[in-house]
């Protein structure tokens, strides 16, 4: 069972929190040049859109990732294991940064962009937010890259590699 579970824990990983980390890289970017293009852009405003729906979705989707987690941890008799709790903590960070800075920043670059009324001040409101994306969108990821390699380095375990 423990095989299964860490088999399927692996597999949502890559393919929920990928998308995620490939996503919330490129919106800074793609967002800066939709506000600049203004709204006779329509091409660079979906993209825009596009990137923050798969944030969201695959975020959403990613819940399972620390939930498999706990249930091979649990399996594998490793749950008080030190490298175990640090993942969980910073897994636990991540998707407070997630929650809190990165999504929230999308979300005021998707205000803007459909904004009819307060253009001007959604737009500030955005760009605002925008110039602090770069850097949490970073913490995000190498948030993320250090819990992958506790996974698998997994310090002090004694079935480690």
């Amino acid at each position: 069972m423990a095989k299964f579970l860490l088999s399927l824990h692996l597999l949502v990983a890559v393919l929920c929190v990928g998308p995620v980390a490939v996503t919330v890289s490129m919106f800074p970017r793609k967002a800066k040049l939709a506000l600049a293009a203004g709204p006779e852009q329509a091409g660079a405003q979906a993209s825009v859109r596009t990137l923050h729906r798969i944030t969201n979705v695959y975020a959403l989707i990613g819940i399972a990732v620390p939930l498999l987690g706990v249930g091979t941890a649990q399996a594998m008799h490793v749950l008080g294991n030190a490298w175990l709790i640090a993942s969980m903590v910073l897994t636990a960070v991540a998707a407070g940064v997630l929650l809190l800075f990165v999504l929230p920043g999308q979300q005021a670059t998707v205000d803007a962009l459909d904004a009819t009324e307060n253009q001007e001040a959604e737009t500030a409101r955005a760009t605002g937010m925008l110039k602090m994306l770069p850097m949490t969108t970073g913490l995000f990821n190498l948030l993320w890259a250090v819990v992958l390699v506790l996974m698998v380095i997994r310090p002090g375990s004694t079935n480690g590699a």
